[in-house]
């Protein structure tokens, strides 16, 4: 059983730049894939950005389209964390942001892939 706790969002004006957090408990934190997708209002949750199991490919990234270029995921084994840099930040990137951990490697996008999820932070973005 993997517990997952989001923080960093807040509200910030477009073109500024927030990092999410996202701390988890056990101790083979390394051994999962991790993943960040956001759900804005009356939307599907969709992917945002996924990095591999260290323990497997050494940490393999993977973007959606719509933030390629402007987030980074990263993670720190140490610490069991995992990180959303997001930068140049758009009204359109609002929504929830979640933390998702799934067991064994892979970059999987699709929501169904993976086994744990956190409850959530708020990124809002004013023009």
């Amino acid at each position: 059983q993997v517990q997952l706790v989001e923080s960093g969002g807040g509200l910030v004006q477009a073109g500024g730049s927030l990092r999410l957090s996202c701390a988890a408990s056990g101790r083979t934190f390394s051994s999962y894939t991790m993943g960040w997708f956001r759900q804005a209002p009356g939307k599907e949750r969709e992917f945002v950005a996924t990095i591999n199991a260290i323990r497997w490919v050494g940490g393999s990234t993977s973007y959606a389209d719509s933030v390629k270029g402007r987030f980074t995921i990263s993670r720190d084994n140490a610490k069991n964390t995992v990180y959303l840099q997001m930068n140049s930040l758009k009204p359109e990137d609002t929504a929830v942001y979640y933390c998702a951990a799934r067991r064994g490697p892979g970059t999987p996008r699709t929501r169904y892939d993976y086994d744990y999820w956190g409850q959530g932070t708020q990124v809002t973005v004013s023009s």
